[in-house]
């Protein structure tokens, strides 16, 4: 009988690529490597094999990876035919490519011993220090969306500090988006906000590039970082407070781009101590906790993630891809180098940390905190009320329609991020499984039909005719 390579592994060279999610314990180990012999044989699949190659091919055989044709899997066309996790959210319509064990479990919920585990790749704080040496004791990088309006609420009225709350004005920004940022202005007296634009010319060119490399112009929040780390550095502020929705940070060990002790906050104090005998050794001032992993970021962003790290394959490609479009534009990057050294010299660097929000809001409910948003800082919501994930900008169904098309197409190895962070979300109960359903068909771009949102995309690209006879 004929053999074929099981639907959703694809080979590349001396490697076997799955692209979905396996059960555990495979769930983040969807790359295998090959034998040249195993890689030779592979290629001329589909057909029967001798015995020599039923031999080479023996581990992939037992594994289920090569099947004969009647056990391929088929690619699920819709969310009706789709088979649903029995505890979330997750289905294989949304996510090609999906496992289950025999329980009817999706490979999240197999890992539920693991996700209490992933809180941060970087340090945990619940209280921030003032500052005694500059007018303000935080930033934090502010869209107007949910999570970012509950993070400026909870710095700047439950912990009572000054906030500088930085903007990058998008092009794309949500109408809802902006009425929550001018609310924000006159309900959050002791916060001062810096909006900043990309001039058009500029930022054309690098969505250019980037609608090139990733289908879409997504760069939140690679370019932030660059536009505003040399002013942190200047004004001397002591912390950049990170507090992403705590389904978002699941997602990156789900996706393959965080390790497992990239979460481990003994680990983090471990690099510390070594980094700071180095720094003394070599006469510089030793830094304080979160600022060894603001360096190791902003490096990464300005020259590209260490070999090392690109070696052990936890890499991000969506934000190799924004970086590469950066370079687009002319001394964007200049600047920005700049400060990285001379923040790296002077030990003058915001320490980068973590507030759980789940924590902060003793369980990050969706609907509990949009209501509390509204009442204390004036948030306004998106037209739909049932929204809950990325609610700041109008492209955000075509990003996912973008990352699902070319994920269940595998040109992309990520892993639609919306569908993770639903799925996880309906898990951990910060939406009800229904409300999820409903945010699932109606409000997010998991479509086999290009969603109308591309279209405000490709209108701003317009000008540089940058859509003609491009891949969508």
């Amino acid at each position: 009988m004929i053999r074929h390579l099981q639907n959703r592994w694809k080979a590349d060279g001396l490697k076997l690529v799955y692209y979905g999610m396996r059960n555990a314990p495979y769930t983040t180990h969807n790359i295998l490597r090959l034998s040249k012999r195993q890689a030779e044989v592979l290629g001329r699949l589909p057909k029967e094999l001798d015995p020599a190659e039923t031999k080479i091919l023996a581990s992939l055989v037992r594994d289920g990876i090569v099947v004969f044709e009647p056990q391929l899997k088929p690619l699920v066309g819709s969310y009706k035919e789709a088979r649903f996790c029995v505890s979330c959210v997750a289905n294989d319509f949304m996510i090609p490519g999906l496992e289950f064990d025999a329980k009817g479990q999706c490979p999240i919920c197999q890992n539920a011993a693991v996700l209490p585990k992933i809180k941060s790749v970087l340090p945990l704080i619940e209280t921030v220090k003032k500052n005694p040496n500059g007018r303000f004791d935080v930033a934090l990088f502010y869209t107007g969306g949910k999570d970012s309006s509950y993070l400026l609420h909870h710095l700047a009225n439950d912990l009572k500090l000054r906030v500088l709350a930085l903007t990058w004005e998008i092009p794309y920004m949500s109408d809802s988006a902006r009425a929550s940022i001018e609310n924000a202005k006159k309900l959050v007296p002791t916060a001062e906000f810096v909006i900043r634009k990309v001039n058009d010319a500029d930022l054309r060119k690098m969505y250019d590039k980037l609608y090139g490399l990733s289908g879409n112009t997504c760069a939140c929040p690679s370019l932030a970082y660059v536009m505003f780390y040399p002013e942190l550095v200047e004004l001397g502020i002591p912390y950049l407070v990170l507090g992403n929705e705590p389904v978002q940070m699941k997602n990156l060990w789900f996706q393959h781009i965080a390790p497992l002790s990239a979460y481990d906050e003994r680990a983090h104090r471990a690099l510390s101590v070594a980094i700071n005998i180095l720094r003394v050794l070599t006469l510089r001032k030793p830094l304080r906790r979160g600022q060894a992993e603001t360096l190791f970021a902003m490096r990464a962003l300005a020259y590209g993630e260490p070999k090392l790290k690109r070696w052990s394959g936890y890499v991000n490609p969506l934000q190799d891809d924004a970086m590469t479009s950066m370079r687009m534009i002319p001394g964007l990057l200049k600047p920005f180098r700049r400060a990285i050294r001379r923040s790296a010299w002077t030990g003058r660097i915001p320490a980068m940390v973590h507030i759980d929000m789940d924590d902060a809001a003793e369980g990050y409910d969706w609907a509990k905190v949009k209501t509390l948003m509204t009442e204390r800082i004036g948030w306004v919501g998106p037209a739909s009320l049932e929204k809950g994930l990325h609610t700041s900008c109008k492209i955000e169904k075509c990003k996912e329609y973008t990352q699902f098309i070319r994920f269940r197409e595998m040109k992309s190895t990520v892993i639609p991020f919306s569908a993770v962070e639903l799925a996880i979300a309906s898990r951990e109960g910060n939406v009800t499984r229904e409300e999820a359903k409903r945010e699932m068909e109606h409000h997010l771009g998991f479509s086999l039909t290009r969603v109308p949102e591309c279209a405000i995309m490709e209108a701003y690209l317009a000008p540089l005719g940058s859509t003609e006879g491009k891949e969508r």
